[in-house]
C-alpha cells in the first residue's frame, strides 16, 4: 500500500464511510486523526461503507504530527481550497499521504502554513465554498492512481466502440 488517505477530525459518518469504500476499491489505507464527530459504531458510517470494511486498513491516530512521524518516508499532501497548487500540478511519489480536513472547517491554518509547498487544491468556480469531502478524496486519489497507470487495478467491463 503506497497511497494513504488521512482525515483530520471528520464530522460526517456517511462521508467517512464512502471514503472507506473508495479506499477498499483502490487498496489505499485510511487514517482517522483526532476527535471524530461520530462513533465508529455509527450505523450511517457502517452503511455508507457497505460490506467493504474488512477490505480496508483503517487506523486511528491522536494527532497529525504523530502520523507524519510514524510515516517519515512518505510525502504528505494537504488538501485545501486555499492552496496555491492544483492537485493536477503534482507528480505524486510512490509513498504518499493525501490529507483532508473536517467538513466544516478544513485543515488547521497552522498545518497549512507549515506545509505550504505540499498544499493542493481542486479548482472550482468562484463563490463555491468546497466540494463534498468524499468526492474530494476520490478526485485526488484517482489522479494519483491515473498517474501510476492504475497499477495493480483491473479495468473491468472495457467496452469497445463496437459494443455500443
Amino acid at each position: 500500500m503506497s497511497v494513504h488517505i488521512a482525515l483530520v477530525e471528520p464530522e460526517i459518518p456517511q462521508n467517512t464511510g464512502n471514503i472507506a469504500r473508495t479506499c477498499a476499491a483502490t487498496g489505499s489505507g485510511l487514517h482517522l486523526i483526532g476527535k471524530l464527530g461520530f462513533s465508529v459504531e455509527d450505523r450511517y458510517l457502517k452503511r455508507a461503507g457497505l460490506d467493504y470494511w474488512d477490505k480496508v486498513l483503517v487506523s486511528r491516530c491522536g494527532k497529525i504530527d504523530e502520523l507524519m512521524e510514524n510515516y517519515g518516508d512518505h510525502t504528505f499532501y494537504f488538501a485545501s481550497t486555499k492552496a496555491g497548487h492544483a492537485y493536477t500540478d503534482v507528480v505524486y511519489p510512490e509513498k504518499c499521504f493525501l490529507v483532508f480536513g473536517k467538513e466544516t472547517a478544513g485543515l488547521p491554518e497552522e498545518l497549512l502554513e507549515a506545509n505550504r509547498e505540499t498544499c493542493i487544491r481542486i479548482p472550482m468556480l468562484p463563490g463555491i465554498r468546497s466540494l463534498n469531502l468524499s468526492n474530494s478524496v476520490a478526485v485526488v486519489l484517482y489522479e494519483v492512481l491515473r498517474q501510476r497507470g492504475f497499477k495493480d487495478m483491473e479495468l473491468k467491463g472495457k467496452m469497445g466502440m463496437e459494443d455500443v
